[in-house]
């Protein structure tokens, strides 16, 4: 097989079992040169004759039926391999390379992760969490889900959130002491919580009202990578935040973070699932946006 590709041993084999060209050409859909031709180049490629041949039969040789032996089950496994990957298309099942940000893995993919295991127990989820926006082709992974602003063009996009809303929150403790800010240049006065976002480094405060929108690069006495870090922070006083209103929400309800610039927090879009082309999409992908789409 290192010389000879697929079809000319499966001629060979189709010969040898039909013993005749005839036959063999009819089984594999090929005319009965084409099939002559084939057996002609890999006996003259192996320097072996394979098959004897006469004006009523064709036999194996000693050589041949060697051959036939060990031939027949390595292309049975072989093609054994072509139809389970084959089924694939059709059936979820295999492995799916997802990478997201951790936002989204809690608030996108983990409320769904029950249903999904129990629609498809023949796909394994393989999940990794990074915030850096990594080449998701270059990586190995099938897919990835991002805020739809990060999204390449030449990505297919798939909305599997509903729109965000920012909200910018501090304690009360610390608004006691050190006022509310009216615009989003007076946070170059704050205390400011920072987030990294992996490599893209400290995310930039982004607001928008009306037709103005613009974005600040706060400071402040934390840096962090971990959202649940961001929560505690500003709950214990240590300065303003920026995350989204989802996470917020149970804290302003308690009265342990207040929201202050309202006006200037829109909503925008929010996450999206993507992958690089529909051509030949595995089913366990299919099966992966069903569930998670919006």
């Amino acid at each position: 097989m290192l010389q000879h590709d697929l079809s000319a041993l499966s001629a060979f084999l189709a010969v040898a079992e039909e013993h005749s060209f005839t036959r063999a050409a009819k089984r594999l859909g090929v005319s009965p040169s084409a099939m002559s031709h084939a057996m002609r180049a890999l006996e003259e490629g192996i320097g072996v004759r394979l098959l004897s041949r006469t004006t009523r039969s064709v036999a194996p040789t000693n050589a041949g039926e060697d051959l036939l032996r060990r031939l027949r089950p390595a292309l049975t496994e072989v093609q054994d391999a072509l139809d389970q990957v084959s089924g694939l298309r059709n059936k979820p099942a295999g492995r799916v390379r997802l990478l997201v940000p951790r936002l989204a893995a809690s608030t996108v993919l983990a409320p769904k992760l029950g249903q999904f295991a129990r629609d498809y127990p023949d796909v394994v989820l393989d999940v990794t969490t990074n915030d850096s926006r990594l080449d998701i082709v270059a990586e190995g992974f099938d897919a990835g889900i991002h805020f739809g602003e990060y999204i390449e063009k030449d990505m297919i996009a798939v909305r599997v959130s509903a729109d965000l809303r920012p909200v910018i929150v501090g304690s009360p403790g610390y608004l006691e002491s050190h006022g509310r800010p009216k615009l989003p240049r007076d946070l170059l006065g704050h205390r400011c919580i920072n987030f990294r976002h992996g490599d893209a480094g400290l995310y930039r405060w982004e607001f928008e009202r009306g037709k103005k929108s613009l974005s600040v690069a706060v400071n402040g006495p934390l840096i962090v990578d971990d959202l649940d870090l961001v929560i505690h922070a500003a709950l214990d006083g240590v300065g303003l935040a920026y995350m989204s209103e989802e996470n917020a929400a149970p804290h302003l309800a308690s009265g342990g973070l207040v929201q202050v610039l309202e006006d200037w927090c829109q909503p925008f879009p929010g996450f999206f699932l993507y992958y690089p082309s529909r051509r030949q999409q595995p089913a366990a992908l299919s099966a992966l946006i069903d569930v998670l789409r919006m």
